[in-house]
């Protein structure tokens, strides 16, 4: 089984002269459900977006390993999926042509029994040929977790993972979230309750405008 390591080092963050979280210090693995915590406007989603390699801190390290080689920024969207209210998709494609178009882009043969199990899953089949532009904003974020999957990624990044979804739709990516973190590194940012309690371990990114900063275990 392959293993996925994600170590941050003293990673600080500033805005112009806002400090946003200083001093960071943490480590992740594969087979576990971790939080990034705070209230809205805390810095959970830069912290997010600067793991996933989307941002840069402004000092620090950030560390990813597979297999206990480290993974060089060129290579790391081969590892990750990302999901976040704010990603953009092609709305005058439909959806099966975005994920054609996404599985081309990576380089994979396009697999439609894959695409087929994936909308199927998200209950997004019978809808397959409608142009993205006229889904609901639930069903966007839905198409958003095949994004992050088709690939098969070690390290699985949710940034407000049930923005837009009603009850039926947190049940489904709940029920994926838990199956799977048998084998990967997932993180979810996020400021509600029923998302963090998945968590093993919850890091509140606001005690790191503190000088002592800790990581909070769950109960």
């Amino acid at each position: 089984m392959s293993s996925y390591s994600l170590t941050l080092q003293n990673l600080t963050k500033s805005f112009g002269r806002r400090l946003i979280f200083k001093d960071i210090n943490a480590e992740f693995s594969s087979g576990n459900i971790y939080g990034f915590a705070g209230s809205n406007g805390s810095g959970k989603s830069t912290l997010a977006k600067i793991v996933s390699g989307v941002l840069s801190p402004s000092s620090g390290k950030v560390i990813h390993q597979f297999n206990e080689a480290e993974v060089i920024s060129e290579e790391l969207h081969k590892h990750i999926g990302f999901v976040s209210p704010y990603l953009i998709l092609y709305d005058e494609f439909s959806a099966e042509e975005n994920l054609l178009h996404s599985m081309s882009i990576r380089g994979l043969n396009p697999n439609k029994e894959k695409i087929k199990s994936f909308l199927d899953d998200f209950n997004l089949y019978d809808r397959r040929k409608d142009l993205l532009k006229g889904y609901s904003s639930g069903m966007k974020q839905r198409i958003k977790f095949i994004f992050a999957l088709i690939h098969n990624p070690s390290i699985l990044i949710f940034d407000e993972p049930t923005s837009n979804l009603d009850n039926k739709g947190k049940e489904v990516v709940y029920k994926l979230i838990e199956e799977e973190s048998k084998d990967k590194l997932i993180i979810l940012a996020s400021n509600e309750d029923s998302d963090l309690a998945l968590c093993k371990t919850t890091l509140h990114v606001e005690d790191y405008l503190q000088l002592e900063t800790r990581v909070k275990d769950k109960v």
